[in-house]
């Protein structure tokens, strides 16, 4: 299987917009919206435009994985947006893995020195995949003043990039 990963854009939109609401919703059941994301409607504008980038990993034509970096500061980014489909998470492909890997290597090739990120709690797999790659997990009271706060993320993690 042929994976590549690839900045997408608004073109993109609806693609994933498909994958993580039924990710969201449907296998976590977390009570999030499209409306409380309006981020998925305008990759370029929120993500692209300020110095980030969108990511979608790809098999065959197919979006099977997206991550996605906010640059909200000159030496800082939250990491939003990380999703694999079910049938294609796991050791067997590392998407995860090497979506991770692109969103590491372009915060540092930026100047960026810290990466923050919120989750649920309910994704444990996703902790303990950010734990296994180095990230701490910190209070919410500890997250710099400018950091984007998802309403529904409750446990937030630390990487500092060297």
């Amino acid at each position: 299987m042929n994976i590549i990963i690839v900045p997408i854009k608004d073109d993109y939109s609806e693609a994933v917009v498909d994958l993580i609401l039924n990710i969201q919703q449907k296998e976590f059941n977390v009570p999030i919206t499209l409306e409380d994301q309006p981020d998925l409607l305008e990759i370029n504008q929120f993500y692209h435009k300020k110095g980030g980038c969108f990511w979608g990993a790809f098999i065959d034509g197919e979006l099977v994985g997206t991550i996605a970096l906010v640059k909200y500061d000159d030496r800082e980014g939250a990491i939003r947006k990380m999703f694999v489909k079910k049938e294609y998470r796991g050791k067997e492909l590392y998407i995860a893995q090497q979506l991770l890997d692109t969103l590491i290597a372009y915060s540092k090739q930026n100047g960026l020195l810290d990466l923050y990120l919120g989750t649920v709690s309910i994704l444990e797999a996703a902790l303990r995949f950010y734990e296994r790659n180095n990230f701490v997990r910190i209070e919410k009271g500890t997250l710099p003043d400018a950091f984007p706060i998802v309403d529904v993320d409750n446990v937030f993690c630390h990487l500092k990039l060297n």
